[in-house]
C-alpha cells in the first residue's frame, strides 16, 4: 500500500509539473512572439527638392540647430563629428553617404528611423530628411 501511495503521489506531482512547465513555456512563447520587430514604417519625407542643395548653407543649418549640441554630434562627441568644421570630411570619410543609393545612405537612414532610434532625438523631421535626401541625390558636394 505504500508503495502505491508513492506511486500515485509521484505521478500526481510529475502531472503538476508538466503542467506548470507546460503553462510557463506557453506564456514564455507568447510574450516572445510580441517582441520582435515584424515591421518598418516608412515615413513619408514630403515633397522631393528640385533645386540646388547646399551643403553650407542647407545642411550645415539642420546639424547646428539639431545634431551638433553639446553631449551629441560635436567635437568629441557621438560619431559623426557634424560641428561646421569637421561635419562634410566626418559624414564622406566615415561613410555616412552613399549617392549611388543616396536613400541607403547611413545618414538618412538614421534620421529616418529605418536605423535606429530617428535623429535628431526630437523626432523626424520631414522637412529636413527630404533636405539631405536631396543633398545626398545631387551628389553630397561640399558647396
Amino acid at each position: 500500500m505504500v508503495t502505491y501511495v508513492s506511486k500515485n503521489l509521484k505521478t500526481k506531482i510529475m502531472l503538476h509539473n508538466k503542467i506548470i512547465l507546460g503553462f510557463l513555456a506557453g506564456f514564455t512563447m507568447f510574450f516572445l512572439m510580441g517582441c520582435y520587430k515584424d515591421k518598418t514604417v516608412i515615413f513619408d519625407t514630403g515633397e522631393e527638392i528640385t533645386k540646388p542643395v547646399s551643403f553650407t548653407s542647407d545642411i550645415v543649418a539642420i546639424f547646428n540647430s539639431s545634431c551638433n549640441t553639446s553631449g551629441c554630434h560635436s567635437a568629441g562627441g557621438k560619431s559623426p563629428d557634424l560641428s561646421v568644421a569637421s561635419s562634410y570630411l566626418s559624414l564622406t570619410n566615415g561613410g555616412f553617404i552613399n549617392t549611388s543609393e543616396p536613400q541607403a545612405s547611413e545618414l538618412y537612414l538614421w534620421m529616418t528611423g529605418k536605423k535606429g532610434t530617428p535623429m535628431p532625438v526630437g523626432g523626424i523631421n520631414k522637412d529636413y530628411n527630404a533636405l539631405v535626401l536631396a543633398w545626398i541625390k545631387q551628389g553630397a558636394q561640399n558647396n
